[in-house]
Parts: C-alpha cells; sequence; structure tokens
C-alpha cells in the first residue's frame, strides 16, 4: 500500500472510482499526517471529492490513478461542500 509520501506526492490529482461497470472521478483534496502511534509507517487520512451528487455508502472500492496505478481503498462518506461529496480513508 502506498505511503502518505506516496500520496502527498499526488494530491489534486483525479483518481477514477469503479462503481459496477461504470466510473465516477474523484479528486484527492486532502493528504494529512494523523498523530504518531510509535508505529512505523506513519498513520495518515485522505479526502477525496466526488462531483456526483449520489453518496456512495461506506465500503471498499477500487479506484485507479496514472501516477498510484489500482488500489482497493475503504472510503467512508463525511460530508458535503459547495464542489461535491467528500469522503475520508484514513491508514493506521
Amino acid at each position: 500500500m502506498p505511503s502518505l509520501q506516496s500520496f502527498a506526492g499526488v494530491a489534486h490529482e483525479a483518481f477514477d472510482l469503479s462503481v459496477g461497470e461504470a466510473t465516477m472521478p474523484l479528486t484527492l483534496v486532502e493528504v494529512a499526517p494523523l498523530p504518531a502511534t510509535g508505529l512505523n509507517p506513519q498513520p495518515f487520512s485522505l479526502v477525496f471529492r466526488g462531483t456526483s451528487a449520489i453518496v456512495l455508502p461506506q465500503k471498499m472500492y477500487s479506484l485507479s490513478n496514472a501516477t498510484l496505478g489500482r488500489l482497493s481503498i475503504f472510503l467512508v462518506p463525511i460530508g458535503r461542500d459547495p464542489a461535491g461529496v467528500l469522503y475520508q480513508a484514513v491508514f493506521n
């Protein structure tokens, strides 16, 4: 699984989230370290924004990015902002 540094390198890039036969575009809008617990690697969180009005349920999704390739990530909807729906992934 990519690290905090890997995701920081693709902040504000596009990701395609697979939803059945279709894909939904997401943008990685935040990469943030979480308080260190003495564990290695460093825990961190990601926030993605989707422009669809549809709010997807929390679950594992397949996402792909031009730099990182295909990833399986557990996403949780955390709210909306004027630009769309926000989803969070936490790595700890």
